[in-house]
């Protein structure tokens, strides 16, 4: 028994730091001076929706036995939604929906970036779509945010298992 409750205790352990991982890797200030992103609260859930999909697509290509780390690392980025929304002052009524509505969106983001990855057009149109919103940007913004999720993807692939349940993996740029 004592074992079960030892494993759920650090798969959220786990979770917990992937999700760090992913939120520092999502502030990185090249996305936001460079690349053109918005600089707002919609602008920040694209990058930490993008950089969560980066991740749960590859864990999703390894068995980690009973623990579910994909699931862990959403746990914990939607408590973190939660716990956000109640310090920009939502109201518990209110928090519930907008959380509903946040998760709505990330999977349907999974899904654009999933396709996109087999196609670089429908990435880019993807990218357009969600994370510049159909802004007017320099194209070349979204070609490197095209070729950056790409290089990206190839990179956690190379990455052993163990690096991620360690929590010693890194993405490779920008920083």
């Amino acid at each position: 028994m004592i074992n079960i409750f030892s494993k759920r205790n650090r798969a959220k352990e786990v979770g917990e730091e992937l999700y760090r991982i992913v939120l520092a890797q999502a502030r990185s200030p090249k996305f936001y001076s460079d690349w053109g992103v918005a600089d707002t609260v919609d602008g920040r859930f694209e990058m930490i929706s993008l950089h969560a999909f980066l991740v749960l697509h590859r864990l999703k290509q390894e068995d980690f036995g009973e623990v579910q780390l994909g699931q862990v690392l959403f746990d914990a980025m939607f408590r973190d939604f939660d716990r956000a929304l109640r310090e920009m002052g939502a109201g518990d009524l209110g928090v519930g929906k907008r959380v509903k509505k946040m998760a709505k969106a990330f999977y349907g983001r999974i899904s654009a970036f999933e396709k996109g990855l087999d196609n670089p057009g429908i990435l880019h149109e993807a990218i357009l779509r969600n994370i510049y919103r159909g802004d007017e940007i320099d194209e070349a913004n979204a070609d490197a945010m095209a070729d950056y999720v790409l290089e990206q993807v190839s990179h956690l692939a190379s990455l052993p298992a163990e690096e991620f349940w360690s929590n010693k993996f890194l993405f490779s740029g920008p920083v």
